[in-house]
């Protein structure tokens, strides 16, 4: 957060500066207002820059073993912008490295780990333990204490991404 504001405030000036060129070549004819204009525009198209890199920027500091398997796109009140392009604000990946199949009952279940990210003022991240049933398609979340949470259970998709990379 602290280099994100460091970067806005670098950009303001970058882009007062390039007002204050445009004034001395064409000796003051330009109002002296375009200096902070120029300024706040050069933070606010940053801090745009920012927000719609921010998904990329986050997936690539994912190790290799993470799999995105969901995101969310959404618009924002005060960020009018978004209405025109819907920006990403959260999505999810699989933790390949956590995958523990077992087979019983002649049935497959795999045991996995999903973190979610959300960009809000401060990223959060979450993560949370499942079990997939491969061969229904059951999808069941487990509770801190690896305990089953049975009012959870929903059916997914046999064409969803999360089911593919963990029942392949």
């Amino acid at each position: 957060m602290l280099w994100t504001l460091i970067a806005i405030g670098i950009a303001g000036l970058g882009a007062a500066g390039i007002a204050m060129l445009l004034r001395k070549l064409t000796r003051n004819r330009l109002p002296k207002w375009i200096i902070p204009a120029f300024g706040g525009l050069g933070m606010l198209g940053y801090q745009i820059y920012y927000e719609y890199n921010w998904f990329e920027h986050q997936l690539q500091r994912q190790p290799a073993e993470a799999v995105l398997v969901a995101s969310e796109t959404g618009e924002v009140l005060w960020r009018p912008w978004t209405f025109f392009r819907p920006m990403t604000t959260a999505f999810t990946v699989l933790d390949k490295k956590s995958l523990q199949r077992e087979e019983a009952s002649g049935q497959t279940v795999v045991a996995f780990n999903l973190y979610r990210f959300e960009k809000q003022h401060i990223d959060q991240v979450s993560h949370q333990s499942y079990l997939l049933n491969c061969t229904t398609a059951e999808l069941l979340p487990l509770d801190p204490q690896q305990k089953p949470l049975l009012e959870q259970i929903r059916r997914i998709e046999r064409t969803e991404t999360l089911y593919l990379q963990v029942c392949e």
